[in-house]
């Protein structure tokens, strides 16, 4: 019975012990799965961590670059802009600059042909000259105030308008008057030009600011060297009044250029009581004018009365503009400045000799040596090509050594220039005068730089603008009383006697200017960008 009892046990243990194991693994299973759901929750808490991180890094990140301006962002804030706007912004305005020098040069070449045109003598063609000349010293300082208070952008515009109107009316002056009249806006036009481009080039291009004034400097220097050879080649096949139409080109160039890419104008500023010098412009006009008549009188002989009126001018407009607090012309500065006022003064001598030579000499070798225009354009290539081949030859000596010693040696280029002058004769051949002629193309190169190194090294970086505004000043000066010089020589003719007697003159100039650079201190010039 036992026995029975224990097989029947160990059956029921052994039905049992399966359940139980197939029971133990389904728990094993489930205990497995939970391990691993465990696992992949703390997987993924770490991944979404992770992922929590680097959204809170990036969002970090683009916060930063978002507060932080780009490059372009800090360019403009900085007044600054890319190098391809900068070139675009010099062309535009280079375009417009460069119609100044070239109608001063490419009209040089029309003068005997103006003669014929309007019957008249070379006396009313140094009128012609001279009123240009006025007009650009007057208009220059107060196109360039008004720049600032009206806008750069708008001067800018408005001076390549008086120009394109200028040069549509004076091809048909119907007298040497009207022309004079017509010039007289065109000066101011291109004199509008000047101070309103170079404004918007120190305002808008901060870095490599001498790098964009130098460009600037070439397409002056270029226009200025190719005006005579221009204008001899339109004369020739196109007549006088092609040298005008000739800037319609360059008008349209500038002016689309300018439309698109000049800087926008701010707001206008008012333009105050005391702002513009009127009554010293008014001054300064009538002191130029009453020293012209004066000079242009030498040919009837010596006029004691105009020398009067001229000097009692320059007195009441020395009282007048000492007492202004903005003045048209800085007289205390001029007197608080002796080594600037000698640069100014051997400035003007300089310009003398150099436009007397400019001017005079086309119309001799077309009036005496029967050349014509296209070849007289050629020959005076000399004086502005060699001009500009020298002259970075001559900023590398001037870096080395200072000022002196290339004034010194250009005031002797300017002294053999007069004196070979001396030599020409009805039958020098044309070769010779263009070697004579580009002795004075050197001197030129060695002047222009040399005294304006020399006169930024005596002036602080506050004060350069007012000593470049008296330094053109003088360059004005000095072509006018080139023109004095050329209506009381060559009046009624011209002759080679007569171009002797301006060599001369000029000859004697050339000690003045020898004079004044030997007197020059001797130090290496300061640039004018460093205190």
């Amino acid at each position: 019975m036992s026995l029975i009892s224990r097989n029947r046990g160990a059956g029921r243990l052994d039905d049992l012990l399966p359940c139980f194991c197939e029971q133990l693994a389904e728990r094993q299973f489930e205990c497995n799965v939970l391990a691993r759901s465990s696992r992949a929750c703390y997987t993924q808490f770490n991944v979404s961590s992770s992922c929590l991180k680097d959204s809170i890094l990036i969002e970090r990140k683009e916060r930063s670059r978002m507060s932080k301006p780009s490059e372009t962002e800090m360019r403009h804030k900085q007044g600054q802009i890319s190098p391809q706007s900068q070139m675009l912004l010099i062309t535009a305005i280079g375009f417009g600059v460069l119609l100044n020098p070239l109608n001063t040069t490419m009209i040089s070449v029309a003068f005997s042909r103006l003669q014929q045109e309007f019957q008249v003598p070379y006396s009313a063609i140094s009128w012609l000259i001279a009123t240009y000349y006025v007009a650009s010293a007057v208009a220059q300082p107060v196109m360039g105030k008004l720049s600032d208070m009206l806008g750069r952008k708008r001067i800018f515009l408005l001076g390549l308008l008086l120009v394109t109107i200028s040069s549509m009316l004076a091809p048909f002056s119907p007298s040497i008057g009207w022309l004079m009249a017509f010039r007289v806006i065109q000066a101011i036009g291109t004199s509008s030009l000047f101070p309103a481009g170079m404004g918007m080039i120190r305002s808008s291009i901060t870095d490599n600011q001498a790098r964009a004034l130098s460009v600037m400097s070439i397409f002056s220097s270029t226009s200025a060297a190719f005006g005579p050879s221009i204008g001899g080649f339109l004369i020739q096949y196109g007549d006088w009044p092609a040298i005008f139409f000739v800037n319609f080109p360059v008008i349209l160039i500038s002016f689309f250029m300018s439309i698109k890419i000049l800087p926008k104008d701010g707001p206008r500023k008012p333009i105050a009581s005391g702002g513009l010098d009127l009554w010293g412009i008014v001054f300064f006009t009538a002191l130029i004018v009453s020293w012209l008549f004066f000079f242009l009188s030498f040919e009837q002989g010596f006029n004691v009365w105009l020398l009067i009126v001229s000097l009692v001018m320059s007195f009441l407009f020395y009282q007048f503009e000492k007492r202004r607090k903005q003045p048209f012309i800085d007289v205390f500065f001029l007197k608080n400045n002796l080594n600037v006022c000698m640069v100014y003064i051997q400035f003007i001598c300089v310009n003398i000799v150099f436009y007397s030579v400019m001017f005079s000499i086309p119309s001799y070798l077309q009036q005496v040596r029967h050349f014509d225009a296209q070849r007289v354009g050629l020959i005076m290539l000399a004086v502005s090509g060699f001009s500009v081949f020298v002259t970075p030859w001559v900023g590398r000596w001037i870096d080395k050594s200072g000022s002196k010693s290339p004034l010194i040696a250009g005031s002797l280029f300017v002294m053999a220039g007069s004196l070979l002058l001396l030599l020409l004769h009805d039958n020098t051949l044309p070769y010779v005068i263009f070697a004579f002629l580009s002795v004075f193309g050197i001197s030129n190169g060695f002047q222009n730089l040399g005294l304006q190194t020399a006169l930024y090294s005596y002036v602080s970086t506050k004060e350069t603008g007012i000593a470049s505004g008296l330094f053109m000043t003088s360059r004005f000066m000095g072509t006018i009383l080139s023109s004095s010089l050329l209506g009381a020589i060559f009046s009624s003719e011209f002759s080679t006697q007569r171009l002797h007697t301006m060599a001369a003159v000029c000859a004697v100039i050339s000690v003045a200017i020898l004079v004044l650079s030997l007197k020059m201190p001797s130090h290496r010039p300061q640039t004018p960008y460093a205190e």
